[in-house]
């Protein structure tokens, strides 16, 4: 049967439940959010004189959540307007609203008792064939639904999403005793297709796949910690980037989900899974059972492994759990001579077989903990899933590891693996001799651009399910290339679509890749139909390369990098007015000169995590890669009769100089840099790339002619430049602004209004390039500007001077 996802009920509104329900808005779904009644008024609810039966006290608690959960950062919603799609109400009241919605899904209090009350209840109004399901973190199914009547059973299943809802890509689909096969094969798709997750059908065990593997993985490295006599800013420094982790690593992250919420799952791991091999391990260390004792949580307590003071000059300063004295000190700086070794290596994959060899403290530690690990996830199949991959697409969406354990294992060797293993005191599973036996010495491998995984079921080789609609970078990189050089990579995406992939450092705009993109655009032109601009690193682009400019302005090469940003400006014309469709794919940071490259596609494909902005001004100049000139003709299409033209042209004069970024790519749409009506947003950031190659081969099918340059951007000359100089003045006498903003705003000004023009006037795209690249090569003279941008480079962040 064909299912539509059009309402669904949320029941219960904590933060789990909020981050749900905003997130289901976020993908256009109606979403009705209920909580329980509240039992007593507050005193704020007695002064005004109002009762327990008052409407506003019924739906305090599910109020007062979601308009926390909203005000929250990050935020949960990509849009505030997307709210307006959460209505609310309470158990008591509207619980019989449920008949009219297509799902609901349970994220109450993780008690079985609560729970099944909750679920008899809904059984009694739901209507026969609506999905319905556990947001349980590791309750078993199997007892939830206990008693309940053969249509829900049938249509009940658990779906754990991961915390936060919004942005943590991992949903784990766990079926009951008499779930349909159809509600899993349904939920597995709608979860990637819609919500944007990476769907895992798990086993019914107890944590699932996730939990199960993370957790362990946690409490191995609390055990080590005293046994290799770590500090925790030792350990945070071995478990992030540097080996694909998130920043906040290991016990940042435990202090920002809460050591209750660890605890927790430690110990349900550890008293429902007493055939585990390593279930001593789920025993809290002294210095964990201490923290817990002492309510030492984390942010939520306000102090965990981390806590934050104020000193006597009113500075704040982050302070460090001793694990020995368990008291707070200053925070000491961690250092490996073997992650030195691995600072030229910029794929994290490649770090591991160094990492592993290192003579020192470090090398130690990763031999011990990925050898644990390697053996405990090998004896998780068949408990927790029949698929070594679902574990690492587990690991990899759920906890943010760049690499799950079986992709870190054959970056190491099969038999390395094995022998780390062994010196951990542990043994591998035996399907894992026996897959050696069989000559197959890989876990996974890359043929004809697809994944393929070893089976164990089968004993053999096979295709990775559920890779048609995606297009995987790294599986064609190799075959598919068509040209490279050190900035970027094309590849052929079939089709006669090309792709150009950045793979400069950070993916920054340098010489290379500029041509790179000119290349990739002849190369179009003349053998293929259109061109993708997308990636699959972390970020599109973080922006131009500063440091190039840097150079150049300290040696005063001024006729060289006029040159250097014409050249930027002419790349991005070129891409603009080419023969062929170009589609950009933006993802995660597009900065600077990666939004300019984004506003100069025929169309964007935007990732719903775009994060995107013009924010040259940080830097002590104005975009100069065509992005105050394309502001400046949006600006003039926008302006229709009877507008209020300077207002308009104000609005998008502010987008550039308070260098906002959205926060999502919905609201790029409200700066303008993207464009309703003709740009669009994925939700699953692993489709991005074949829908960018769709809607290049549609515009192709179409019939794509070349456009023809803009001669008639209307700019408004003194009105609006007078109109502008009033503004910064303004603001510099009030102190919001430094003399060198004021000096930067003040160039932009000059270029949006067209120069001094003596009244409103139609004017080329070259006209407002030279007016941009002047402006910008004069502020590249300024000692203030060269301080910005050296302070960036060094400190990564802005100076205000």
């Amino acid at each position: 049967m064909n299912r539509h996802i059009n309402k669904v009920a949320v029941i219960g509104s904590g933060i789990m439940g909020s981050g749900i329900a905003c997130h289901f808005a976020n993908i256009g779904v109606q979403v009705l959010l209920l909580d329980i009644v509240p039992r007593e008024l507050t005193e704020a609810e007695k002064a005004k004189g109002l009762t327990l039966e008052d409407k506003r006290v019924r739906n305090r608690l599910v109020n007062d959540s979601l308009t926390k959960a909203l005000k929250s950062k990050p935020s949960p919603i990509y849009h505030k307007d997307m709210a307006s799609r959460i209505q609310t109400g309470n158990l008591d009241d509207d619980i019989a609203r449920v008949a009219e919605v297509d799902w609901i899904i349970e994220v109450v209090v993780e008690r079985l008792d609560i729970k099944k009350q909750v679920f008899e209840k809904l059984d009694a109004h739901r209507t026969p064939g609506t999905l319905i399901s556990s947001n349980t973190s590791g309750i078993p199914i199997r007892f939830m639904n206990e008693g309940r009547s053969d249509d829900f059973q049938k249509h009940f299943c658990g779906t754990h999403f991961f915390n936060p809802a919004r942005y943590l890509k991992l949903f784990e689909i766990i079926p009951g005793p008499k779930t349909d096969p159809e509600v899993l094969e349904f939920l597995n798709s709608y979860g990637e297709k819609y919500l944007g997750k990476t769907s895992v059908v798990a086993k019914d065990t107890p944590a699932f796949i996730g939990n199960r593997i993370g957790i362990f993985s946690i409490m191995s490295l609390f055990h080590a910690v005293k046994e290799m006599g770590l500090t925790v800013e030792e350990v945070d420094k071995l478990t992030g980037p540097v080996i694909g982790r998130p920043k906040s690593a290991t016990f940042r992250t435990v202090d920002v989900v809460g050591l209750d919420t660890l605890v927790h799952v430690a110990n349900g791991i550890g008293e429902n899974c007493p055939d585990d091999e390593r279930k001593e391990l789920f025993q809290l260390p002294e210095f964990i059972q201490t923290m817990f004792d002492n309510k030492w949580l984390g942010s939520k307590s306000g102090q965990g492994f981390y806590k934050k003071v104020s000193g006597k000059d009113g500075k704040s300063e982050i302070l460090t759990l001793d694990l020995d004295s368990m008291d707070y000190r200053s925070r000491k700086k961690a250092s490996f001579a073997t992650l030195e070794l691995t600072k030229s290596v910029d794929m994290v994959i490649d770090r591991f077989p160094i990492l592993i060899g290192g003579k020192d403290k470090a090398g130690e530690f990763y031999r011990q903990t990925l050898g644990a690990l390697f053996a405990y996830v090998s004896h998780r199949i068949p408990e927790i899933t029949d698929a070594l991959y679902k574990i690492d697409d587990a690991m990899k969406a759920g906890f943010g590891w760049e690499h799950g354990p079986f992709q870190i294992w054959d970056a190491v060797g099969l038999d390395k693996g094995i022998a780390l293993a062994q010196e951990a005191g542990q043994e591998v599973a035996a399907w894992v001799n026996t897959m050696k036996d069989k000559g197959v010495n890989a876990f996974y491998e890359v043929r004809e651009g697809a994944t393929y995984f070893y089976d164990i079921d089968a004993g053999s080789v096979e295709r990775k399910p559920g890779q048609d609609a995606f297009i995987i970078l790294d599986n064609i990189r190799e075959s598919k290339a068509v040209f490279k050089n050190s900035g970027v990579v094309v590849e052929d995406l079939g089709d006669g679509i090309l792709n150009v992939e950045f793979r400069s450092k950070m993916n920054t705009i340098g010489g290379d890749v500029l041509a790179g993109l000119n290349t990739a655009v002849d190369m179009a032109e003349k053998d293929f139909r259109g061109l993708v601009v997308g990636n699959q690193a972390a970020n599109f682009s973080v922006g131009a390369n500063i440091g190039m400019i840097f150079m150049m302005a300290v040696e005063q090469e001024y006729d060289e990098l006029n040159q250097a940003i014409k050249y930027f400006q002419d790349t991005m014309m070129r891409m603009r007015y080419s023969d062929i469709p170009v589609i950009a794919a933006p993802h995660g940071m597009c900065l600077g000169g990666g939004c300019e490259l984004s506003l100069h596609a025929d169309k964007v494909v935007a990732a719903a995590e775009t994060y995107i902005g013009l924010v040259e001004f940080g830097v002590g100049v104005i975009p100069g890669g065509g992005g105050s000139k394309e502001m400046t003709l949006r600006a003039s299409d926008t302006f229709q009769k009877n507008d209020v033209e300077l207002n308009v042209l104000r609005e998008y004069f502010l987008t550039i100089g308070t260098a906002k970024v959205s926060t999502s790519a919905y609201e790029a749409f409200d700066t303008g840099i993207l464009q309703k009506g003709k740009d669009v947003v994925v939700v699953n950031k692993d489709r991005q790339i074949a829908t960018a190659k769709a809607y290049a081969s549609l515009l192709a099918d179409q019939g794509y002619t070349r456009p023809v340059e803009r001669t008639d951007v209307k700019v408004l000359g003194k009105q609006a430049l007078g109109m502008f100089l009033v503004g910064t003045d303004s603001m510099q006498a009030g102190k919001y602004i430094s003399d060198h903003d004021k000096k930067i705003a003040n160039k932009l000004a000059w270029v949006m209004a067209g120069g001094d023009l003596s009244e409103a006037s139609y004017v080329s795209e070259r006209y407002l390039l030279d007016l941009e690249r002047e402006a910008f090569l004069s502020l590249c003279t300024e000692r203030k500007t060269l301080e910005r941008i050296q302070h960036m480079l060094q400190k990564g962040k802005p100076l205000r001077n």
